[in-house]
């Protein structure tokens, strides 16, 4: 690490604490030449891959862009705000795990049309009404029957 100071490339760690969340590094430091102190900050970067839409170009993953996709097609509907946090995380959790730089945002989609399927079944149509294009009410008959109990035999 560089002195802020002189530019020395000579630091010496003092002090190393971690912060009340466990999840930033706060070190203080020395330098060897003019004995100045300063203080580091280490975190984890996590960064999700880039969405690259239909028309080819690229955009920075945004998780309240996903949020406000779930809220629309959730609308009025009885599902709590953990249950949608947590359905943000599980998209966000396979996204990472993909390892990708770069996915297309039709994959983005179907992880959020997965997700919505174990939501809430009405959100899900909603979503994939307009996600999918829907044009005739065959369309919708499809969608529906893909989400309804099959019936049972006798």
């Amino acid at each position: 690490m560089k002195c802020p100071f002189c530019g020395n490339d000579e630091t010496a760690v003092v002090d190393t604490r971690l912060s009340d969340e466990g999840d930033i590094v706060r070190r203080r430091r020395k330098c060897n030449v003019c004995d100045k102190r300063f203080t580091t900050y280490e975190r984890a970067e996590i960064r999700l891959p880039q969405v690259v839409k239909k028309n080819g170009s690229r955009t920075e993953f945004s998780r309240d862009k996903l949020r406000a996709s779930l809220e629309l097609a959730l609308r009025k509907r009885p599902v709590s705000a953990d249950l949608v946090e947590a359905a943000i995380g599980e998209i966000e959790e396979k996204l990472l795990s993909s390892g990708e730089r770069e996915v297309p945002s039709q994959q983005v989609g179907e992880l959020v049309m997965r997700e919505l399927k174990k939501l809430d079944k009405v959100a899900y149509i909603r979503f994939a009404s307009v996600y999918r294009n829907f044009e005739d009410v065959d369309a919708f008959s499809k969608a529906i029957k893909e989400v309804s109990p099959s019936p049972r035999k006798k």
